[in-house]
């Protein structure tokens, strides 16, 4: 797992449009956190995944979209929509990255290789869940209550 006790950006310089020169820097904890984090997960730093993010979120909620008619009226409005979208994401939203080898093959119909693969969810990949949830049973979850430990 992850630990995210660390944060970093790319910034790129531009010259007349042309990114130039692209550097690195630590925005949050120490670049040996940020080193150590990125050696046990076998990436760099890059922008990539924030971006897709940005992207499934925009394709998502309508009122992140650019150029588009409908907006937030409330930043309650808002954060219950990108809540929703996260949980959506997460937990019913088959993801082709996310495949799961089944313990044994199944067989297809005629004469087609067998199915060594199931699709999955983040949340199924994190073993919080065994399937992918429909939107009905995510509705109607019922969350149980946040407690909290007061200190004093």
């Amino acid at each position: 797992m992850l630990n995210f006790s660390a944060s970093a950006q790319v910034v790129k310089r531009r010259v007349k449009g042309r990114v130039v020169e692209v550097t690195q820097r630590v925005v949050f904890g120490s670049a040996e956190a940020i080193a150590a984090v990125l050696s046990s997960a076998g990436h760099k730093i890059n922008t990539a995944f924030i971006e897709r993010l940005n992207l499934t979120l925009r394709a998502h909620i309508p009122a992140l979209g650019r150029k588009v008619l409908s907006f937030a009226k409330t930043t309650v409005g808002l954060t219950q929509q990108v809540s929703l979208t996260r949980t959506y994401y997460n937990f019913c939203l088959l993801h082709l990255s996310l495949r799961l080898q089944l313990p044994e093959p199944l067989p297809t119909k005629g004469n087609g290789s067998p199915k060594l693969w199931q699709s999955g969810t983040p949340a199924m990949a994190a073993g919080i869940t065994d399937h992918a949830w429909t939107m009905q049973e995510l509705l109607l979850f019922r969350v149980p209550p946040w407690s909290q430990e007061v200190t004093g």
